[in-house]
């Protein structure tokens, strides 16, 4: 492991109760952030940051994989997922970026779970403890909205201003009460409206 972890920590929600009224099923959430040295701090601008992608953003895919996959019980559980990372104040946003933006990093995460969808993302500068965001989707199908959920949470003492906090995010179902349908019926209803207009 070429990057320096200064911790790693893991974030576990079950959501029972939404809206007053009882889950049919309990579903969890759970996030897994690696809080790393960021290798181009004071290093000023860095104009290739290759290097040190290739020599720490697959190990810590793996890593985090791993954890996350044990803490939500094993892969196939994984219905959503997604990823997130801040850098702190003497980083760039790229230095976020740069990390989880890569095949060598993601490639873990979808080979896990044997996902068809992309992985979504958020990437930002924060200071110690941050709402930490990790937007999340269906891994197989990217119009399922049942399955958009947005996990949050903060770590009281990172990032340091030296530091990227990297985050893999997982549920293992979509919101317990979904009643707004999925991208689909939209174009199924648009299109029919459409066409009731020009027959009109």
């Amino acid at each position: 492991m070429a990057l320096t972890i200064r911790k790693i920590v893991t974030y576990h929600e079950e959501v029972r109760i939404e809206g007053g009224k009882e889950a049919e099923t309990p579903v969890a959430t759970v996030m897994v952030a690696a809080v790393v040295k960021n290798p181009w701090a004071g290093r000023g601008f860095v104009e290739d940051l290759q290097p040190e992608i290739r020599d720490g953003a697959s190990d810590l895919g793996a890593l985090i994989v791993e954890r996350l996959t044990a803490a939500i019980g094993n892969a196939e559980r994984i219905e959503a997922y997604g990823k997130a990372a801040v850098v702190g104040a003497d980083g760039e946003i790229e230095h976020a970026s740069a990390l989880i933006h890569t095949l060598r990093f993601g490639n873990h995460y979808r080979e896990a779970v044997q996902a068809k969808s992309y992985l979504s993302f958020t990437n930002k500068r924060g200071g110690l403890g941050t709402s930490i965001q990790v937007p999340m989707m269906h891994k197989d199908d990217e119009g399922q909205r049942s399955h958009y959920i947005t996990g949050e949470f903060s770590i009281s003492d990172a990032p340091l201003a030296d530091e990227i906090v990297i985050v893999l995010g997982a549920a293992d179902g979509g919101r317990v009460h979904p009643r707004i349908g999925n991208r689909y019926l939209d174009l199924e209803q648009i299109a029919a409206e459409e066409a009731a207009r020009k027959a009109s």
